[in-house]
């Protein structure tokens, strides 16, 4: 299977949580992956220089079992492959990533040290107060890696097959459903609220300490909606265990071709989806940073890797160092919009 390029993100609301300007920029962050890509495209992996026999530690500010954990370990061997080096995966989880990132930006600058993060890192300077890094200025991104959609989902006992008949319903019932969440703050928090805000509904918020019991409980129906991952949930819908009402990206999902967008259902320019990105500390080296962007693209090339990572419901993107700096900057602006607008808070 070929890997997906990068393309320009879908066209943004302009009424408050995200604007023609911000749509412009995000077109360049993805985008822009076309332009830096000449000056990376002919890079190959070399042996770890100054460390040949040292591993690789790539740091996961995540619990081990999340989706990104899935990922990387599902490319490992082929990352050390093509790296000529050991890697050593060790999860650092706590305070929304902020513990493990924090001990990302700490790391030699020799590129013995990275780490791998998601959409939290740029949520997190808009819900929490004190962050003891700058998520933009402390880090170096290193490459987008893959993003995975999310779906809006509803127990069956929820009277509405898609997103205008929920809107419908919960208008004329306000107060009485409610959401869940993978925790406050966390993307998909971010996700459902964003879904509550513009479409004008009274839900209520119940957070959860991850994925798992969040999932556990809206198959129990003791929360009656939730944005999870699209690939883990996809078993349940199948079933009929759990609703599909909207998928968040701005294009219908392979996986469940059957499911309407929800940008398409009355919300335009509703988009949301979960990236992975590979970090270094500021200050890496530019012969370091093309050596660890050419052993990820090299590894992604392996059909191993590259066919787990899609198992894992992920789609390749690959973008360029420059490019995934770009996105980093448009999707902290984004995010702090949403947050804002959403009236997201850590409670």
């Amino acid at each position: 299977m070929p890997i997906p390029q990068p393309k320009p993100a879908a066209p943004c609301r302009t009424d408050g949580l995200s604007g023609a300007a911000v749509t412009r920029r995000a077109a360049v962050a993805w985008g822009g992956a076309a332009l830096g890509a000449a000056a990376w495209s002919g890079l190959r992996p070399a042996r770890a220089q100054g460390h040949p026999d040292k591993p690789l530690r790539i740091i996961l500010p995540l619990s081990a079992g999340s989706g990104a954990d899935g990922a990387i370990r599902a490319i490992g061997n082929s990352l050390a492959k093509a790296l000529g080096q050991p890697v050593v995966i060790e999860n650092l989880p706590g305070a929304g990533g902020i513990t493990g990132t924090a001990q990302i930006v700490r790391a030699p600058k020799d590129g013995s040290v990275i780490g791998v993060v998601s959409n939290n890192h740029v949520v997190n300077p808009s819900v929490y107060r004190n962050i003891p890094f700058d998520s933009l200025a402390d880090i170096t991104p290193i490459t987008i890696l893959g993003a995975t959609p999310f779906v809006l989902v509803a127990h069956p006992s929820v009277p509405a097959a898609n997103v205008r008949e929920l809107i419908a319903y919960a208008r004329s019932k306000p107060g009485v459903l409610n959401y869940g969440s993978s925790g406050n703050g966390t993307i998909l928090h971010l996700g459902a609220a964003m879904f509550v805000e513009q479409a004008k509904l009274d839900i209520k918020h119940i957070p959860y300490k991850g994925m798992g019991p969040l999932m556990n409980d809206i198959l129990g129906g003791q929360v009656q909606l939730g944005v999870v991952a699209a690939a883990p949930a996809a078993p349940h819908i199948k079933s009929g265990a759990l609703r599909a009402l909207g998928v968040t990206t701005a294009a219908r999902v392979p996986t469940l071709p059957g499911v309407p967008t929800i940008a398409e259902q009355g919300l335009p320019g509703f988009e949301l989806d979960g990236w992975i990105a590979p970090v270094g500390p500021a200050g890496l080296p530019r012969a370091e940073l093309a050596r660890l962007y050419a052993g990820f693209k090299a590894a992604m090339e392996m059909p191993e890797a590259r066919d787990a990572l899609i198992a894992q419901g992920y789609e390749i993107k690959l973008t360029p160092p420059e490019a995934a700096a770009a996105f980093f900057r448009t999707e902290a602006a984004r995010m702090a919009q949403v947050v804002k607008s959403a009236h997201v808070t850590m409670d």
